[in-house]
């Protein structure tokens, strides 16, 4: 029986060298054996990290509060730069029409014969009239009232008795505003 236990034990010590030679060869050497992670099965001890689960949830719940924030100003501000663009492009609009609206009112001015051609002129500016309103565009009250740099441009002067001071005496060319927007200021004569 020795010779038995002699011939086992011999050829363990023959594959001892063997695996020597291959990890030489290969160039890796053994290596620790890394302890594998408990399971969900196994009961183990647990890696103490309360803190950092409850800084991973607060993170991202701050990045969407402040995505959603941005987006809020983001939406809010195209609303106002849309309506403002509305606005320039019909403000723009109507004053292109303001030529048109002094011409026919300086042939409502215009004596003529013909009745017809007056009730066209006029049923023309009414519906001018009509289309500006629609667009809220109203006409800048100017006669008889307390002159307005903001509103009015004055040309001339006049001393007048009968008219208080600083009091419009006479429109030359009608002023426009849209909502609070002046369209075209007011041309006008002032008293005193």
């Amino acid at each position: 029986m020795s010779k038995k236990k002699e011939k086992k034990e011999v050829p363990v010590q023959e594959t001892a060298p063997e695996a020597e030679v291959l990890e030489e060869q290969t160039g890796t050497a053994e290596t620790p054996p890394v302890p594998e992670e408990p399971q969900a099965d196994t009961p183990g001890p647990q890696p103490e990290e309360p803190e950092t689960p409850v800084v991973e949830q607060v993170v991202p719940r701050d990045q969407f509060l402040r995505l959603a924030a941005e987006y809020d100003n983001y939406r809010k501000r195209t609303a106002r730069e849309k309506e403002g663009l509305w606005a320039d492009a019909k403000a723009d609009t109507v004053q292109a029409f303001l030529p048109v609206y002094d011409n026919l009112e300086r042939a409502l001015k215009q004596e003529t014969a013909d009745e017809a051609y007056k009730k066209g002129v006029e049923m023309t500016m009414n519906q001018l009239k009509e289309v500006f309103a629609k667009l809220g565009v109203t006409e800048i009250e100017a006669a008889g009232k307390p002159f307005d740099p903001n509103l009015h441009n004055a040309v001339m002067h006049i001393e007048d008795e009968n008219l208080g001071e600083n009091t419009v005496a006479q429109v030359f060319q009608a002023g426009f505003m849209l909502g609070e927007k002046v369209i075209r200021f007011a041309m006008v004569q002032v008293a005193n």
